[in-house]
């Protein structure tokens, strides 16, 4: 086709857009350059390298394994010394002066084990140790009420006993391992409020506290014969009980008076002493004296008398004589 014979034709003009903005007003130079800003790129963070693990060594598993082993079997066969380890453990030691005793599912065994290292079964076979040397119990805190109503309280009451060997078994079977809860501390109270019912605070206090000793182990021990034969009480030893205050007070005062009463009847006795020595001396001095003038006279009278005979003996000697001269004029 020619292009001179082709017919230019008018092309329409373009008509604005429908709601076409309106020109704004061109931005300041600020403004520029803060919109220039905000289209640079902004750059973005480097990922960090993580650091490489080193491959696992094989035989770390093997040393846990290894590790984990042995302590459970030092935790099996030490020997046990509480309560919940001695479930777990083999091997368990019996201490000096005691026995050891055996519960297998709760049901206790007959076997007695003596000191010394022992074996059991683990989880299955649970194990205490019982003293079968002396041993002292104390009781504290022990209130009673006396006869006339007044409440007191020993402090402490130490009980001495001893379980034998061969009642070990009947005794633990019947009452447990903590017998002696039944048979000293529950009894000990029991027999102390007992006794103080029945006696008044003159008594439990002063008169008869030095008897309460051998009560409580005569009460303890018949009980123990008759229902645990294998408990034998050796000594009770009570402390002196604590009364109120205003009581204790009125009894230090009875008690510096009697002190007071005491000392001046002591001082009577010495000064009758006194006296009954001085009247003895007294005595014993007239006596003395007059010892003194019966021996002075009784020499007098010897003397006396041994001037007599010797003046009878001169006297018979001069008669002899003068017979004696007179018979020679005659006979002359």
């Amino acid at each position: 086709m020619d292009p001179s014979n082709q017919t230019l034709h008018p092309q329409p003009a373009a008509s604005p857009p429908p709601h076409a903005p309106s020109p704004s007003p061109s931005p300041s130079p600020s403004q520029q350059q803060q919109q220039q800003q905000q289209r640079q790129p902004q750059p973005q963070p480097q990922p960090q390298p993580q650091p490489q693990r080193p491959p696992p060594e094989q035989g770390s598993g093997l040393l846990t394994v290894l590790f984990s082993f042995v302590a459970i079997a030092l935790f099996i066969l030490i020997p046990s010394t509480s309560s919940i380890k001695s479930s777990l453990s083999i091997l368990h030691q019996v201490p000096e002066g005691h026995v050891g005793v055996y519960w297998r599912g709760g049901a206790l065994l007959e076997t007695i084990t003596s000191p010394g290292f022992h074996l059991k079964m683990p989880f299955i076979t649970h194990y205490e140790p019982v003293q079968v040397t002396l041993q002292t119990d104390q009781v504290r805190d022990i209130p009673c009420g006396t006869k006339g109503g007044v409440m007191i309280t020993f402090e402490k009451i130490e009980v001495v006993n001893r379980l034998r060997k061969d009642y070990v078994y009947d005794t633990l079977l019947n009452y447990g391992v903590q017998y002696d809860n039944t048979w000293i501390y529950d009894k000990i109270h029991h027999e102390i409020n007992q006794f103080c019912s029945s006696h008044s605070l003159q008594q439990v206090y002063i008169d008869v506290f030095d008897q309460i000793d051998e009560k409580m182990k005569d009460a303890l021990q018949v009980d123990c014969t008759r229902y645990a034969p294998g408990i034998e009480i050796i000594s009770v030893r009570v402390t002196k009980p604590t009364i109120p205050d205003t009581i204790r007070h009125n009894y230090e005062q009875m008690e510096e008076e009697r002190t007071k009463v005491l000392i001046a009847i002591e001082k009577q006795k010495v000064s009758e002493k006194e006296a009954d020595t001085k009247k003895k001396m007294a005595i014993s001095e007239a006596e003395k004296n007059a010892n003194v003038s019966r021996i002075l006279m009784d020499q007098k009278l010897m003397e006396k008398d041994s001037a007599r005979r010797q003046q009878e003996i001169d006297n018979h000697m001069y008669l002899a004589r003068e017979k004696s001269l007179a018979d020679a004029d005659y006979y002359r």
